[in-house]
């Protein structure tokens, strides 16, 4: 019986001969083979992070751009809204004023009133002003008139005294009143007035129009 054989034992469990067995470890193939596919799955996701973020400095703002740009020439005209023509100003004839003075000075309204006459307008009343507007316009006067008034009669008639403050309320009808104010002298001259409603129609016309960044008519 070999020294290695512990007491009791023989038969098949008996060592014999002068060798010692070799307790070999386990093997390592399989934490290699897993180490291996643990690297590669990270360098996937390292990769595909990458391409995102190239897709996102370039190729997608890219993307992005060009489709922003397609929708822009595509609705150009579709999705910008409408310029409305400014309505033409009306003849002077066509407008009824109302004088009304609101100062302390007398005979200002009729004079007014007389001058506005020549220049073509239609007087309707010549009289003082109520007591709402009664000494309480501090400027040279005072443009009244209905909402429908604001861009044709209004600016027409405030062409004709420099300094005019222009107000719309809520009266029916298209009559328009000059109320005279603290600071009024006389209506400004004829050549001013009319260079002041040639540069009115003049903005008029351009504020119509479409400007150069618009591109090409719809």
């Amino acid at each position: 019986m070999s020294m290695l054989t512990p007491p009791g034992m023989g038969g098949k469990y008996r060592i014999t001969g002068d060798k010692y067995p070799r307790m070999r470890r386990p093997s390592g193939r399989r934490r290699i083979v897993l180490a291996a596919v643990t690297a590669l799955a990270a360098l996937g996701l390292i990769g595909w992070g990458t391409l995102q973020l190239i897709d996102v400095f370039t190729g997608g703002e890219a993307s992005a751009a060009g489709a922003a740009k397609g929708a822009a020439k595509a609705g150009d005209c579709a999705g910008r809204p409408e310029r409305k023509a400014a309505p033409p100003l009306p003849e002077p004839r066509r407008i009824t004023v109302n004088v009304l003075n609101a100062t302390p000075r007398g005979g200002l309204a009729k004079e007014t009133a007389d001058e506005l006459k020549k220049r073509g307008f239609t007087i309707d009343k010549v009289a003082n002003a109520p007591k709402a507007y009664d000494k309480k316009v501090k400027g040279p006067g005072l443009v009244l008139g209905p909402r429908s008034a604001a861009d044709t009669a209004l600016p027409v008639l405030a062409a004709q005294l420099a300094g005019a403050e222009q107000r719309t309320d809520a009266r029916a009808g298209a009559t328009v009143d000059l109320i005279i104010g603290d600071r009024f002298k006389a209506l400004a001259g004829q050549r001013d007035a009319a260079r002041a409603l040639a540069a009115l129609a003049t903005s008029r016309t351009a504020s119509s129009k479409p400007s150069s960044a618009d591109g090409k008519h719809c």
